[in-house]
């Protein structure tokens, strides 16, 4: 890929990769909160004027080429999670924590709706179209294994082979790079582009989409493609296996059904115009006929709209992160009114070059995981450096909270009121426990409740970070707090 080269002298330092909490007590103007310290780099234009953006300039960085690895501090895992690195990276030896990941009540069920659909349906089209006696049964069985056998493939493979991950200590090339990079404490290295910390993981991963509960990993570099197979698959098997359990009912009812002159008799015993029975079919059998058919409708309908949101931003390049960054941007520019134009750095403009970056022959998406190709005006770093302005604006526009009521952090509180109960919010992310007195920097909130982080004594706590939601009812809008009249990031949206 053609792009463009960018260079110009820095100007400016960058803020602190983890800065100290906000405290709340800087007042608000309607311009970018670090726009007053920084200025843009000036890009090679026909010797266009700089124009003053709300970031510190960039230090020379070539568009041209692929950058290096970066160079690892220390010992830890590997930028693709395999060998003695995956199994650093997954905190123990290899076979112990595979067989945890199954041990969740996400693979449970995944596995249990696959052995019910699949069972169910061999034993089904046994009785409707039986394998041994014409070529079309044994091409439907075949067939019919064959889904079995590829979703079960692609399902392992998306748990076991896992996103990837940024070694351990991991720093760019060019020490003055870091200042466009956040830093991961927990990891105790920046993180790559695309690359994000996941709690649940505890690891930061390369190119995280999300972190999936049916498999109990995430979704990144490494497993996207088999992912994405896995959600592609599972609803055309599913629609193979439904049409089977609606050709198995209406057989054998028919056969077991008698009309009279006034009536009409349907016997479950025994069919009456096929005396061949291979495999009993009762009521039993009928009601798991209907169970398994009710399941695989409902999975191909979920399965396949997460399928559709999945092709979306792979044709495109991004991830369902990064396409929320993307949204906070312009959400960010129209509210400073910056006069910026942010343009998504990965995309290529070709759908089918995207895709290919994704899904290759050899089953190993191109690249490492650490460095990207980016399209004409833009560079390794201009996610990054989005993101960071994302953090600094989150900070500024935060509201200073104080616990009135004390909170145990239980998901669904029964003594906070019904309302508070009804509403919690539907997702993985923590709870805080909030007692008395403590002090929290709400960043965004639903009508019942808030998501903020509490504010530690850095040196008491190690530098620990505790993030979640918590009641809005338990809380106080701190007097003092000069930021008294902006609304939580999100609240206004929900108006």
């Amino acid at each position: 890929m053609k792009v463009s080269k960018l260079s110009s002298n820095p100007t400016a330092s960058m803020p602190d990769p983890s800065p100290p909490l906000h405290t709340g007590r800087d007042s608000v103007s309607q311009r970018s909160p670090i726009a007053a310290d920084c200025q843009a780099p000036e890009a090679v234009r026909g010797g266009a004027e700089a124009r003053r953006f709300p970031f510190p300039s960039l230090p020379s960085i070539s568009l041209s080429g692929r950058r290096g690895h970066g160079r690892r501090a220390g010992g830890g895992g590997g930028g693709g999670g395999s060998g003695r690195a995956a199994v650093a990276a997954m905190g123990g030896p290899g076979g112990l924590r595979q067989a945890r990941r199954l041990c969740h009540w996400g693979p449970l069920v995944a596995l249990a709706v696959v052995a019910v659909c699949s069972a169910t349906a061999m034993a089904d089209a046994a009785l409707w179209y039986w394998p041994l006696d014409t070529a079309g049964g044994s091409v439907n069985f075949v067939v019919l294994l064959n889904w079995t056998v590829m979703i079960l493939y692609n399902y392992f493979s998306a748990m076991f082979v896992g996103p990837g991950y940024v070694p351990l200590g991991w720093t760019p090339e060019n020490s003055q790079d870091c200042m466009y990079l956040q830093y991961c404490k927990v990891c105790q290295s920046y993180k790559a582009p695309r690359s994000h910390h996941c709690r649940k993981c505890n690891r930061c991963v390369m190119k995280m989409d999300h972190h999936c509960p049916w498999i109990n990993n995430c979704c990144g570099y490494q497993n996207h493609a088999s992912f994405t197979l896995f959600l592609f698959l599972a609803p055309l098997g599913c629609i193979h296996a439904s049409f089977i359990f609606i050709m198995t009912m209406y057989t054998q009812l028919y056969n077991r059904i008698s009309f009279g002159w006034s009536s009409v008799k349907i016997d479950m015993s025994a069919a009456k115009r096929d005396p061949r029975t291979i495999i009993p079919f009762g009521l039993s059998a009928f009601a798991a006929s209907l169970f398994a058919l009710g399941l695989a409708l409902g999975t191909t309908i979920a399965v396949g709209m997460l399928f559709i949101i999945q092709m979306k931003v792979i044709l495109t390049n991004k991830t369902s992160i990064e396409s929320w960054i993307e949204e906070k941007a312009k959400d960010r520019i129209q509210y400073y009114q910056t006069g910026e134009t942010f343009i998504f750095p990965y995309d290529t403009g070709s759908k089918w070059k995207n895709f290919k970056q994704v899904f290759t022959w050899s089953g190993i998406p191109e690249g490492d995981g650490l460095d990207w190709p980016v399209r004409d005006g833009c560079h390794q770093y201009s996610l990054t450096i989005e993101q960071l302005k994302q953090k600094a604006d989150k900070r500024v526009r935060s509201v200073r909270y104080r616990a009135i009521e004390d909170y145990s952090g239980v998901c669904c509180p029964v003594t906070k009121g019904v309302k508070t109960f009804f509403t919690t919010p539907c997702t993985e992310e923590p709870r805080i426990a909030l007692s008395k007195g403590d002090l929290i920097l709400a960043t965004r909130g639903l009508k019942h409740w808030m998501y903020g982080e509490k504010i530690l004594d850095s040196a008491a706590d190690g530098g620990i970070r505790e993030r979640g939601w918590f009641p809005r009812k338990c809380v106080e809008k701190c007097q003092y707090d000069s930021e008294t009249d902006q609304p939580v990031d999100g609240e206004k949206k929900n108006r």
